[in-house]
């Protein structure tokens, strides 16, 4: 819970991100080989991070398990992504964006996949951070459930809108309306920190 109009933890939230983010780092440590919990830490801590810090625990409420997965020498930033097994649970039944949203008739989702991650500071994973999540997790994942993944624009133009899944331990790439939604989709994030 933010405080105020603040993006920002409690002491008592931000300790508990803290053990449930460094109990999954050790625990999937075939993600980050050679990247240290500390040093992640030590970034999670500075100041310029309390907002991201949020973002995470947003991640975390929403069932979407996130974890390093990868880092930049250059700039010093982590990449977080959602490594839930399947599609993060607190963000499903939702069309893609709000164009969508506003475009149905009846029987409109409560939210749409772009407007929730914005609202939570996250990006939409591509297809390529898609592919390459489930090569670096080297298990299945969405494989009852599908995620809608950035769509290219030249699509969405033209009304479509792009999702994942993995079934047959293939990712596969698919194509619907952008306004539709179902039970099983949601999305994954990701977030540089």
């Amino acid at each position: 819970m933010a405080m105020g109009n603040k993006k920002e933890l409690l002491p008592e939230q931000r300790e508990e991100l803290f053990r449930a983010l460094k109990a999954r780092f050790e625990k999937n440590i075939n993600l980050h080989k050679g990247l240290e919990w500390v040093k992640v830490q030590a970034r999670l801590d500075s100041k310029d991070s309390e907002e991201k810090l949020w973002t995470l625990s947003e991640m975390e409420k929403t069932g979407g398990e996130p974890d390093v997965v990868g880092h930049d020498s250059k700039t010093g930033e982590y990449f977080f992504y959602d490594c839930s097994a399947e599609s993060p649970k607190g963000r499903r039944s939702v069309c893609y964006d709000r164009e969508a949203l506003e475009s149905r008739k009846e029987y409109k989702p409560e939210n749409s996949a772009m407007d929730m991650a914005a609202d939570m500071d996250i990006e939409l994973l591509t297809e390529e951070q898609y592919r390459e999540l489930s090569r670096v997790l080297g298990r299945n994942f969405d494989t009852k459930t599908s995620s809608w993944v950035k769509t290219p624009s030249e699509i969405r133009k033209l009304g479509g809108a792009i999702f994942c899944d993995r079934r047959y331990d293939h990712v596969f790439v698919y194509h619907n309306g952008a306004e539709s939604y179902y039970a099983a989709r949601g999305f994954r994030g990701s977030l540089k920190v």
